[in-house]
């Protein structure tokens, strides 16, 4: 799912807990971090809103209001409060074993 400023809301109303893998298309981490991010999101789906929230495209609100500083940045939320992060590429088994700390 693509989270930008104009649809974050109504993916924040849907009470889930929510994954927002912010990235840049000329970002090699944020590419090798991707795939995963989508295995989680077709693994979890229903359970939790995997987003990616592209920074160079309407996304300059949300990087604001989480101070996204260096990317890939990856958060993990819950009630819509941000419960835990990863700033820069990580394996598939940190990254799984910090969303389903969500659930």
């Amino acid at each position: 799912m693509v989270i930008n400023d104009s649809n974050y809301g109504e993916a924040l109303a849907q009470n889930k807990p929510m994954v927002l893998d912010f990235w840049a298309t000329w970002c090699g981490p944020c590419r090798r971090v991707s795939p995963i991010i989508q295995e989680l999101a077709d693994q979890y789906e229903g359970q939790v809103i995997v987003g990616k929230v592209n920074i160079e495209e309407e996304a300059d609100d949300l990087v604001a209001e989480f101070g996204i500083r260096n990317i890939p940045t990856i958060l993990f939320m819950k009630d819509g409060q941000v419960v835990d992060k990863v700033v820069g590429a990580a394996p598939k088994s940190t990254l799984e074993e910090k969303l389903k700390a969500l659930l």
